[in-house]
């Protein structure tokens, strides 16, 4: 018997209708494909069908094959949907200011293997983490940026994300506002974290304007970006609680610990395809 080892994965979103299932599974089964796990959901409020499926063929042809002969299937549901091997590790650009925690996190997930994705690039408008970059030996570009230069230094960025090929752009606490323009060019495909208080603390110093109202609870948000600043479609979150005993020093240490695990979940979901976009909303499969 031949080792069904090439495996590949399925995701789509359709308007929900009876066969769906039955439809892909078919379809799978008849070009030899051994289904691995799968998760799928009907969403009743938007009327939405989401699946993930991840499968196994036996050699490579066939998994490449199954890819080009699903198109009548998706036709038939309308669906939104691709097909694309379990291996490919999505090309990564990540953005990053001054605080590099969460930089630090992807590029140790990165590096023991637990972060399924090939770091193209970090990009910086400071020079800080330079070193740190350079020891995983991942190239490092400082784009300073100001109010006068904006335009040309996101210009200067959609030439990298170009030629590196980037698939995401992760901000890894990158901490300048993207224009509507290039947010919009990198729907879907950009992923921001932020600590959980907005709309309550916005601007500068949060976790001490937290402290300074005795907030009990403190978190990070993971979401995608889109020209309404931080309201993108959430893919990640959580929280602590804290009590009277912490200053807003110990806020902001342990703000950090769950921004930077925070953001590592959710690309993580992300390369590993398990995100699906459901209108300002999400469907996150485990």
């Amino acid at each position: 018997m031949t080792a069904l080892t090439h495996g590949h994965i399925l995701t789509l979103s359709c308007p929900d209708r009876v066969g769906i299932v039955h439809a892909v599974s078919g379809f799978l089964a008849e070009r030899g494909c051994n289904i691995l796990d799968s998760a799928q959901f009907g969403d009743p409020d938007s009327g939405q069908f989401f699946m993930r499926v991840h499968f196994s063929a036996g050699d490579t042809a066939s998994g490449d094959a199954a890819a080009q002969a699903f198109q009548p299937v998706a036709d038939s549901f309308a669906m939104d949907w691709k097909i694309v091997a379990d291996a490919h590790r999505p090309r990564t650009l990540i953005m990053v200011s001054r605080q590099d925690h969460c930089l630090r996190e992807l590029l140790y997930r990165y590096g023991n293997g637990s972060l399924p994705m090939t770091p193209v690039a970090v990009i910086s408008n400071h020079r800080d983490s330079y070193r740190l970059v350079a020891g995983y030996d991942i190239p490092f570009h400082h784009l300073p940026v100001s109010a006068e230069t904006r335009e040309d230094q996101e210009a200067a960025l959609l030439r990298l994300i170009g030629e590196y090929a980037a698939e995401l752009v992760v901000l890894a606490r990158y901490m300048q506002i993207l224009s509507d323009g290039l947010c919009r060019q990198l729907a879907g495909r950009c992923i921001n974290i932020h600590h959980s208080f907005l709309p309550s603390f916005k601007g500068a110093r949060p976790y001490h304007q937290a402290y300074a109202h005795g907030v009990k609870l403190i978190g990070a948000t993971a979401h995608y970006v889109t020209p309404q600043l931080d309201e993108g479609p959430i893919i990640e979150q959580d929280v602590t609680r804290v009590d009277h005993t912490l200053d807003a020093d110990a806020l902001v240490e342990r703000g950090r610990d769950i921004e930077r695990m925070v953001l590592a979940r959710a690309v993580r979901a992300h390369v590993q395809r398990r995100v699906l976009l459901n209108g300002n909303r999400t469907v996150v499969f485990p």
